[in-house]
């Protein structure tokens, strides 16, 4: 009966040690902590360095720190470097602070919505879902085969390479594309 006993609580301990694995995702060659914030993960991520330096120009550091939640659509550098040449600089500017953070905002909504329920979404809504931005324009989610589409207002298309990196205050999806509001 000590054997059994032994191997159920074993059996248990893996279990619960594989669900905290599952919960983590690589991003950027960093780890990402499902009890850390936003910015404490992304600043971690060797692949977004681009959006930190952006949030941190915007003052947008304490609202993405804050208890949220938040769904972020997080562009990678590769992403901020497919821009014209010189807009990331230009945008960095302190005089450029107002439209810095309505792009940045643009890439945020409120809640926490993973991956199954913006795939629900789109299911339900004819193969379309209509997010909220919190800069106050609408992003489009939409589905290519299995993978989850962000379109903005102008009709760019990111696609979410990374989906579902819980944060403790939300979730970020890693996109390929700097999304623009009108």
């Amino acid at each position: 009966m000590k054997k059994i006993k032994f191997l159920g609580l074993f059996i248990l301990s893996a279990m619960l040690s594989a669900n905290t694995f599952a919960q983590t995702k690589m991003v950027g060659g960093a780890e990402m902590y499902p009890t850390k914030n936003i910015v404490e993960n992304a600043m971690n991520s060797k692949d977004h360095t681009t959006l930190v330096a952006a949030v941190k120009a915007a003052g947008l550091v304490s609202t993405l720190e804050s208890k949220g939640p938040f769904t972020v659509f997080a562009p990678t550098n590769e992403a901020f470097n497919a821009l014209p040449k010189g807009t990331v600089e230009t945008l960095l500017k302190p005089e450029n602070k107002a439209k810095l953070t309505s792009i940045l905002t643009y890439h945020v909504v409120p809640g926490k919505l993973s991956s199954h329920d913006l795939m629900k979404m789109v299911k339900s809504n004819n193969g379309k879902a209509t997010l909220k931005t919190v800069e106050g324009e609408n992003l489009f989610i939409t589905m290519k085969g299995k993978k989850l589409m962000v379109t903005d207002e102008n009709g760019n298309t990111a696609e979410i390479t990374i989906d579902d990196v819980n944060q403790s205050n939300g979730v970020i999806h890693v996109i390929n594309k700097v999304l623009m509001p009108k």
